[in-house]
């Protein structure tokens, strides 16, 4: 939706309130929006990549259609720019649903000038984080500096592409970059995961089936590969598909075509592939797990992703990115001095990528808003020579509560210091009540929620 008085952006009404139905398109086109009218009925047999060509929706209070956006919303972690109409906006009972806002069924111009103001606010927002997601590959190192290069060649020749790498390393970013600097770009980009579908759902999936196809085939449904026809299907996990599908997989790669189930003809198709996996697709193929007339066809221009172990340079970038996608989320902050960004990049992430976001968020709840050094970090991530020399001062502290101290002639680092003196006092107190946290609370003349609080800062086991 653009952000003048008036758009030729396309808006979709789902209702089988015919009068409710053509009082808002009046309205709508009224502002030049391209409107169309579906019923409930309808709406179910569309998809994600259906909705989501739409600026606006307009539906009605339907529970079917209400639990069909939610497990949408879910699966494609995303809100669709939803409009509720009913005759009771002002109702809490609609409060919790996946709506932008609420209208009455004949509303007045103001009062869809309103909400059309809500819709725009939400589409920007929704188009930073869509940026933010086809983001460029972060780091400095020479293999990303190579990876963006091929992305580069690639991306407008609309040749097949396989991605390998271990999980975690970015594969779906490296395909989502191909599909945003190629001439399919407005287009859809849509995903699939081999090994996350069951195999006998597969080809559903895939390639979508008519209505009575099978047990269960109420209505006619429409596979990936429509969905992303003009565009791209990302195959996931490519080393997962079972052999009776890599040979349909592989017909359509040879001859452009394929059919739903429960149907004889043949739908053409205008997809580019781009596949990737974690699996070695080469020993699949001695082993006759992977078909090799499969591989080459998919091998077209190959992206090896190397482990994030390999780039370690990368590791404070990416800390950084990490770190400003959080607070861009309104997800909380947190900062690593440079001696904790150091020791994280000797470590091997065997996670990679994934992990390394994970550690940040974590880090982000533990420490909101605070500076994490070395000895904040959690034990596995630092060296043995590290966690042995914290060790040692952790035992020293009692012992220097005993002598009253003097000032260095280097100084001190008085948070560190004081930091140890509270870790050996909790840990005291710990141990002479048995691990009992109210009791050692009761010792430490502080709120049990403030010594868990801390306990958790610490990393100090109960």
């Amino acid at each position: 939706m653009s952000d003048t008085t008036t758009s030729t952006d396309p808006v979709l009404i789902i209702d089988n309130d015919e009068e409710r139905a053509r009082h808002f398109k009046t309205l709508l086109d009224f502002l030049h929006f391209q409107c169309s009218i579906v019923d409930p009925q309808q709406a179910e047999n569309l998809g994600h990549e259906d909705f989501d060509r739409y600026t606006a929706i307009f539906t009605s209070n339907d529970e079917t259609l209400r639990h069909r956006f939610l497990q949408l919303n879910q699966k494609q972690a995303c809100q669709y720019p939803l409009v509720v109409m009913t005759e009771d906006p002002g109702n809490g009972e609609v409060a919790h649903l996946p709506f932008i806002a609420a209208i009455g069924n004949l509303p007045d111009y103001r009062s869809l000038s309103r909400v059309l103001e809500k819709l725009r606010h939400h589409n920007r927002r929704e188009r930073r984080r869509s940026n933010r997601e086809i983001h460029n590959l972060i780091g400095r190192s020479a293999a990303i500096a190579e990876i963006s290069r091929m992305i580069e060649q690639v991306a407008n020749t609309g040749a097949s592409v396989l991605i390998m790498g271990e999980s975690g390393t970015g594969k779906e970013v490296i395909a989502r970059n191909i599909h945003a600097h190629s001439d399919r770009r407005n287009k859809p980009f849509v995903p699939i995961n081999c090994g996350a579908i069951p195999s006998e759902l597969l080809e559903s999936e895939l390639f979508g089936h008519e209505k009575g196809a099978f047990t269960g085939a109420i209505s006619a449904r429409k596979g990936r590969f429509e969905l992303a026809e003009g565009g791209v299907i990302f195959l996931d996990e490519i080393g997962d598909m079972p052999l009776n599908m890599q040979v349909k997989l592989l017909r359509v790669l040879q001859e452009r075509t394929y059919e739903k189930i429960g149907s004889n003809h043949s739908n053409r198709t205008d997809v580019r592939v781009i596949a990737a996996t974690h699996r070695p697709l080469e020993k699949m193929i001695q082993e006759g797990t992977f078909r090799e007339d499969l591989y080459y066809r998919l091998n077209v221009f190959p992206i090896e992703v190397p482990p994030l172990r390999e780039r370690r340079e990368d590791v404070p970038m990416l800390i950084d990115e990490l770190i400003q996608r959080i607070e861009r989320d309104k997800r909380g902050s947190v900062r690593l001095t440079a001696k904790a960004k150091q020791m994280l990049a000797q470590y091997d992430w065997p996670g990679n990528v994934r992990e390394l976001a994970n550690l940040v968020e974590r880090l982000a709840i533990l420490h909101p808003h605070d500076v994490v050094d070395v000895r904040d970090l959690p034990a596995k991530y630092l060296s043995d020579e590290v966690c042995q020399q914290i060790a040692e001062q952790a035992d020293a502290v009692p012992a220097a509560l005993a002598t009253p101290q003097t000032l260095p002639g280097g100084g001190i680092d008085l948070k560190q210091y004081l930091a140890d003196i509270e870790v050996a006092m909790i840990e005291q107190a710990l141990n002479e009540t048995g691990h009992v946290v109210a009791r050692a609370a009761n010792l430490l003349k502080m709120r049990r929620t403030t010594l868990v609080e801390k306990m958790r800062k610490y990393e100090i086991e109960r």
